[in-house]
């Protein structure tokens, strides 16, 4: 991603923040990016100086200008040119909210348009948003998140990337409890809003699926302010009834059932991708998609839904899907390390229905080696955030992974010992382990060549230390 940003004057950004300007003529042209990591800046950049679990960005200020900074925001006086605000992360949102206001404008001036898209759902959000930039691509200059940047400070440093040219820009809105979602709709409203599934993710911060369904929900807040449309996943019973409360629909599915988007005939290679037919009201063309994993036909249809509505023909769509791959890392990533196993890296984070679609996938992939006597070795690290329901979705996919006939499962965390008992109850072998070293000394003892493997939990769990100990993808 490139280093431009729009012109703005430092009376300005101290307006968009509501802040107090400091050491600086409000007059003066701001032309950097805006950056939160001191070690990030260069030469003309604007410094957010946020607080974190492990760092203040205010013991950094100092560093930030002398790399080349010339305007700090902070929430207490600093030496050098600054604004002084309440709070770093809201003034952080209200100066993307401020940006993208006028992008939007201009662009209207200029007889163009900037249009946002936003995603969001339990699962497939950042492998959604990776289709969704690369299609998006095809139509003109597009800015989409580098990583799974869907939080209050993510997503507005996403769009701050955004400069007149910009004419799509792709966001991911994830929430870990109510009104997290409404927040980075104030920022961003988007005039397409897709909403993938509704499922048990940080279900310890909801409390109920019923407050899940309608967190995601609030994303549908910006097409109605905006006059735009939903894309809406008609698989999942409880985003589909999302519909009603919405002027505007795209629906899409991946099992046949009524929707303008579908995927007709779905087979799955030995490499465990799906091949379908994408069926559009503007026809249909032959798709066989880049990404490992039958789940992934969903998050395809969901981008091609929004592809139809911004104008993209079927064919590019499908051209688009059909070279695509992982683009961000430890996401259903394939590779062969030296050892000769056969690794599946899905080890960013996790819920119950991301392990359910890994297991499936690692069920797929081990099928057609098992004559070469291949073992299927799951690594499934605890799922967190998920209250007082933990235990049992734990059993659930342990459950899971002994219905899939799933050779080995190796449990990692204290949270995850549910899981285990279940799938040895289903005959499963097992092994607990307490950290990610312990669960990568038991593959290696463990597994041998030609073995299949799957890495998948929460992040905190340490499960890409595993996959990446393994042979992953760093």
């Amino acid at each position: 991603m490139g280093r431009s940003m729009i012109n703005l004057v430092a009376e300005s950004v101290a307006e968009f923040v509501g802040g107090q300007l400091v050491g600086m003529d409000p007059a003066t042209v701001l032309r950097g990016q805006v950056v939160r990591d001191s070690r990030e800046v260069a030469a003309g950049d604007i410094f957010v100086a946020i607080k974190g679990e492990k760092s203040d960005g205010h013991d950094h200020v100092a560093a930030a200008r002398a790399a080349g900074a010339v305007l700090a925001i902070v929430d207490r006086p600093v030496d050098g040119p600054h604004v002084l605000v309440s709070d770093t992360v809201v003034a952080l949102g209200r100066l993307a909210a401020g940006v993208l206001d006028h992008l939007r404008r201009d662009a209207q001036e200029a007889e163009a348009k900037l249009t946002v898209v936003a995603v969001t759902g339990s699962v497939g959000k950042t492998t959604t948003k990776d289709l969704l930039a690369a299609l998006c691509a095809r139509l003109g200059p597009t800015v989409a998140p580098q990583k799974s940047y869907n939080n209050e400070i993510g997503l507005p440093l996403t769009v701050l990337q955004a400069d007149y040219d910009t004419r799509y820009l792709v966001l991911e809105m994830g929430a870990s409890g109510p009104g997290h979602i409404a927040e980075l709709v104030n920022i961003a409203p988007p005039d397409i809003a897709v909403v993938l599934m509704v499922g048990t993710a940080h279900l310890g911060g909801f409390g109920s699926p019923a407050a899940v369904a309608a967190a995601k929900a609030e994303i549908l807040a910006g097409p109605a302010q905006r006059g735009g449309t939903a894309v809406l996943n008609a698989d999942d019973p409880a985003t589909a009834a999302m519909a009603q409360d919405c002027e505007q629909v795209v629906t899409f599915s991946a099992t046949a059932g009524p929707a303008d988007v579908q995927a007709l005939g779905i087979n799955l290679d030995e490499t465990s991708r799906a091949a379908f037919t994408l069926v559009t009201p503007d026809g249909s063309a032959p798709v066989h998609l880049a990404l490992v994993g039958a789940h992934h036909t969903a998050n395809a249809l969901a981008a091609a839904a929004v592809a139809y509505l911004l104008g993209l023909g079927v064919a590019d769509i499908a051209d688009v899907l059909s070279h695509t791959g992982a683009r961000s890392p430890h996401r259903m990533a394939v590779s062969t390390p030296p050892a000769g196993w056969l690794l599946l890296d899905d080890s960013y984070n996790a819920n119950e229905d991301s392990m359910r679609a890994g297991l499936i996938a690692l069920a797929q992939l081990t099928q057609p080696r098992r004559a070469a006597g291949a073992r299927s070795i799951a690594v499934l690290g605890e799922m967190l955030e998920l209250g007082q329901t933990s235990a049992e979705i734990h059993a659930r996919v342990g459950d899971y992974a002994g219905q899939l006939g799933v050779d080995v499962v190796i449990a990692l965390g204290s949270d995850a010992q549910p899981l285990a008992a279940a799938a040895a109850a289903r005959g499963v072998h097992t092994i607990c382990v307490d950290s990610p070293a312990q669960a990568t000394e038991a593959v290696t003892q463990l597994a041998v060549p030609g073995d299949v493997i799957l890495v998948k939990g929460s992040n905190s769990s340490g499960a890409y230390q595993v996959a990446n100990a393994l042979g992953g993808n760093e």
